[in-house]
């Protein structure tokens, strides 16, 4: 016990009349905690810069992933619209020769019942094509577009005005805002 008390009165003396020695310690451990605290920060900030150009390297790939599935799923949304347009536009000379017959209908006895039963047919494939999303173009007879009308013939025409369609000869269809098939028609010169 008696050797306990006389090291805390060394360190006590020491503490309160410190030597040259001890001095001198103490600042070469500051001088090597300040170079190792220099360090430390050194290698924080590199770790810092390293983190940010991380996470953008995160942003950038997400941003390209996002854009990635918006175009898969425009892609496929066009793959679908061209799969029911070219198995709609089989069905349309079905509708163009049923129209057709249904001009020519009789309206009594047996030939009006048989005239009925054919509407209601026809009606059934306009449901199932309009189902697949496709629709009629609106039938005016406005000014010719040839990016939605086919000319079948330029004629002359006192009633209607230069570039005006005439008469519709063949519907056209649209699914959206695509034709797939383009009107047929008679435009005025």
């Amino acid at each position: 016990m008696k050797q306990k008390e006389k090291k805390n009165e060394m360190a006590a003396e020491e503490l309160v009349n410190p030597s040259s020695d001890s001095l001198q310690e103490n600042e070469v451990q500051l001088e090597i905690s300040q170079e190792n605290e220099d360090t430390l920060k050194a290698e924080l900030e590199e770790l810092r810069k390293k983190a940010s150009d991380n996470l953008e390297c995160w942003q950038r790939e997400r941003a390209d992933f996002t854009n990635y599935k918006k175009r898969i799923e425009r892609e496929q949304e066009a793959l679908s619209q061209n799969v029911a347009a070219n198995t709609v536009k089989k069905f349309l000379v079905i509708l163009d020769d049923m129209e057709r017959a249904l001009k020519l209908r009789p309206n009594s006895g047996d030939g009006g019942a048989w005239a009925d039963g054919m509407e209601l047919v026809y009606r059934k494939l306009i449901n199932l094509v309009e189902s697949c999303g496709v629709s009629q173009m609106p039938v005016d007879e406005g000014l010719f577009d040839p990016n939605r009308h086919e000319a079948i013939t330029h004629e002359d025409s006192p009633s209607h005005q230069s570039g005006q369609i005439i008469e519709v000869v063949q519907k056209g269809y649209m699914i959206g805002d695509r034709v797939i098939r383009p009107a047929l028609v008679r435009v005025a010169r």
